[in-house]
């Protein structure tokens, strides 16, 4: 079942590069602040190198004057993450992290069989917006487009 406004972000374990590889359980990354995350199918795919991460990019600046932080995730290994993230000139502020087994993207409801493609389970294309670790607003994509989990769009629909 997919997740839906007013729940808790499921606990997971993700990972991420900083100094090393290290394991982000979802409390740190969510309680107590206000965040965007938001789900691409994959790293260095068309729509997701050339529009949504370069939109965060754009607008990071936005979201942390609004106190938001922002977080990025893909089913991808945390060294496919970090080398996007270098690619396209991601701050270091904005997190990019791995669900390399797509534990909270099953969790969250937010799965899609992208076998297809050659590309197994990924996360269908998304972005939430949670408050102390709660989502308050759910922004998901139909399948092929890309509208209502950019940056401008999650942006002028976050709470004043």
């Amino acid at each position: 079942m997919a997740i839906k406004i007013g729940d808790p972000i499921p606990e997971v374990v993700l990972k991420r590069i900083r100094e090393g590889v290290e394991n982000v359980d979802t409390p740190t990354l969510f309680e107590a602040r206000k965040v965007v995350l938001f789900a691409v199918p994959g790293a260095f795919t068309p729509t997701c190198s050339e529009k949504h991460l370069p939109g965060f990019i754009k607008r990071f600046d936005d979201f942390r004057a609004r106190g938001v932080d922002v977080i990025c995730m893909a089913v991808n290994d945390p060294f496919v993450m970090q080398a996007w993230g270098r690619t396209l000139d991601a701050p270091d502020g904005l997190q990019l992290v791995s669900d390399g087994n797509a534990d909270l993207t099953r969790a969250l409801g937010m799965e899609m069989d992208a076998s297809g493609y050659g590309m197994g389970i990924r996360a269908k294309r998304f972005a939430l917006y949670a408050e102390n670790g709660v989502v308050r607003q759910l922004f998901v994509e139909a399948p092929g487009e890309f509208k209502v989990s950019s940056a401008d769009y999650v942006l002028e629909h976050l709470p004043a």
